[in-house]
């Protein structure tokens, strides 16, 4: 099981509807891609005030390592993420990603 944390940096007047838009579409992979199981997106809280460059996150949970290959290289996939990088706070210098491999 793997799952795949992006963390965003977000100025504060980015477009919401844009990213709205794309977290749509995102969960619309799992439609599309075999062992795509789950998506879950959200406004980050920081009760431990640790991550304040991190305004928004969504996690993908992947099956297998496979399938997070598979997203890496869909064209919807990667078509999405140029769209997140232009809503960020520096272009992919406001994107944080960990793939984390859990026991199924």
């Amino acid at each position: 099981m793997i799952r795949h944390i992006v963390l965003l940096d977000l100025p504060s007047d980015f477009n919401q509807g844009e990213l709205a838009e794309i977290m749509e579409r995102l969960n619309a992979l799992r439609g599309t891609i075999s062992g795509f199981i789950h998506f879950e997106h959200g406004v980050n809280r920081d009760f431990e005030n640790m991550s304040k460059d991190c305004s928004y996150g969504f996690i993908c949970h992947f099956a297998d390592e496979d399938t997070a290959h598979r997203y890496l290289v869909d064209p919807d996939h990667k078509a999405l993420g140029q769209r997140l990088v232009s809503l960020c706070r520096d272009g992919v210098q406001g994107i944080k990603v960990i793939d984390m491999e859990l026991a199924a």
